[in-house]
């Protein structure tokens, strides 16, 4: 400044701004040799002195002092401080010490000075540490309440960010339904229903709600169920549980009766249904997922084979199939209340092997086989409430042993020896192709986790039981492989359900 050729070097007095005569001894001392005293009362002006004036060094002692007095009481102000300035490191070390202790971060006073889109960006956050999600939402309404008129503004947008269905059930209907500030919210109302539909009727959501956060004590996990070996001659007794997340496998009880093959599986409020499993079979089992046993629950009223079970509305359906003699167009659907199933209103046409998902409060019946060596192209739909099916625009493809998946509200299929995933929109009643397979591949296991798609397993085009794994992102519309299976497997049981990592 003064010995260059800027204007102040010409000039007698030069008034530096934004710098307190205190602050500036310090600066003075620091550049003729001395050791500045940096304090808490002092480390900010320093540091925004030091910055103003290019002094680099002593900038970078500011930093080190902060980020020795970084602790959950003040690193929501010093992130904001160190974003001010572009301090990347302090920055970064603040915003991990506010998720890694976001439950003591949250009950000090800084917490509630964040504004409502920096809150969201920590809510919306998978790492967030919380071992419940009653933590995140007791903190959202910290925050709603010290803020009045914002917050209550603010709530809906942050609400969507807490994962409601994940809470216990009584603490959901005593702390946040009776909640006066959420009752005085209409636009809160859906969160509150999508919440109360899962914990009362177990209803499958693919939303980010219902998906615990990397350190919760629940992760979602892939099972999988039986199924036949690599040539096809042995049935596999195995019930196998694999974390995505840590990439670790671990054994739960086996399934009983293990002699089945191309039975059906579905889960319902975290526990996994199985149906059928043999020509006439009206064996039903569910294993409870809290005690680690299978359990024999009421059965079919009609043997069934090769046929497919979805949840919708709280409820099972089982789907089609064959009874040994012919295809089966019946349906049946299961109560849990009443330990009951009860008929509905056959499908329009008998289909074994077919895909059948539950998707926008209906039932998709996908493509299957309507005799010996004849497939078909056709989509049934199902209305729950009118009780009625309906054709829908056919498939692409015309194929037996393909499984699908609902995810976003949208359809996916694979199978029958494809190498091509299928999109099916219920909206526009429309088909896409969105993604090719490495290899085709039959009678695979498929199951949402993480909100992707995950094909496990299967047989190839020689008739052989692989043990590939593949993973398909609708939003990027890559297919990745991930490790493989512990053994080559195909006709097996493949669900989703929330479940405790080993330690």
């Amino acid at each position: 400044m003064f010995g260059g050729k800027l204007k102040e070097s010409n000039l007698s007095v030069v008034k530096i701004e934004k710098i307190s005569a205190r602050i500036m001894g310090i600066l003075l001392d620091f550049m003729y040799g001395g050791s500045p005293k940096i304090e808490e009362d002092n480390v900010e002006d320093i540091l925004q002195a030091s910055d103003l004036l290019h002094i680099c060094s002593l900038r970078d002692e500011c930093v080190k002092f902060l980020d020795s007095q970084l602790d959950p009481s003040n690193c929501v102000g010093i992130m904001k401080f160190a974003d001010l300035f572009s301090i990347t490191s302090l920055s970064e070390k603040s915003k991990k010490l506010m998720l890694d202790g976001f439950e003591e971060v949250s009950c000090h006073e800084e917490f509630l000075e964040l504004c409502k889109e920096e809150l969201i960006d920590y809510l919306s956050n998978d790492d967030l540490v919380v071992t419940k999600e009653e933590i995140v939402y007791e903190a959202v309404m910290r925050w709603v309440k010290e803020n009045k008129k914002q917050g209550r503004r603010a709530l809906k947008d942050l609400l969507e960010h807490v994962r409601l269905p994940l809470m216990d059930p009584a603490y959901f209907l005593e702390k946040v339904e009776m909640d006066k500030t959420i009752q005085e919210c209409p636009e809160c109302f859906p969160l509150l229903h999508e919440a109360r539909r899962f914990l009362i009727l177990g209803n499958p959501l693919n939303s980010l709600r219902v998906r615990p956060r990397r350190f919760m004590n629940l992760s979602e996990a892939i099972v999988i169920i039986g199924g036949c070996d690599k040539k096809g001659l042995l049935k596999l007794p195995f019930t196998e549980c694999y974390h995505p997340k840590s990439r670790q496998w671990m054994t739960l009880a086996s399934m009983p009766g293990y002699t089945k093959s191309e039975f059906a599986a579905a889960t319902l409020k975290n526990n996994i249904y199985i149906s059928g499993g043999h020509i006439n079979s009206t064996d039903v089992w569910m294993f409870n997922t809290q005690l680690n046993s299978w359990i024999k629950v009421a059965p079919l009223n009609k043997g069934r084979w090769r046929h497919k079970m979805s949840v919708l509305n709280g409820e099972i359906y089982a789907v089609g199939g064959f009874d040994g003699l012919k295809r089966m167009s019946t349906v049946e659907r299961y109560n849990a209340f009443t330990n009951t199933w009860s008929p509905v209103t056959p499908m329009l046409e008998a289909v074994s092997s077919a895909a059948v998902v539950s998707c926008m409060n209906k039932l998709y019946v996908i493509g299957g086989a309507v005799e010996d060596y004849g497939n078909t192209d056709k989509v049934q739909c199902y209305d729950p409430e009118a009780d009625t099916w309906t054709y829908k625009t056919p498939s692409p493809f015309s194929q037996r042993c393909i499984n699908a998946v609902e995810l976003d509200g949208l359809v996916y299929v694979v199978g029958g020896l494809l190498s091509t995933i299928f999109c099916y929109n219920p909206k526009t009643d429309a088909w896409s192709e969105v993604a090719s397979l490495p290899a085709a591949l039959e009678s695979c296991g498929v199951t949402v986790c993480g909100g992707k798609m995950y094909i496990l397993g299967g047989r190839d085009e020689n008739g052989e039981g692989t043990e590939n794994t593949f993973v398909f992102e609708p939003k990027t519309g890559k297919v990745e492989a991930e490790p493989p299976l512990l053994r080559c497997t195909s006709y097996h049981g493949c669900v989703t359900i929330l479940h405790r990592p080993a330690v």
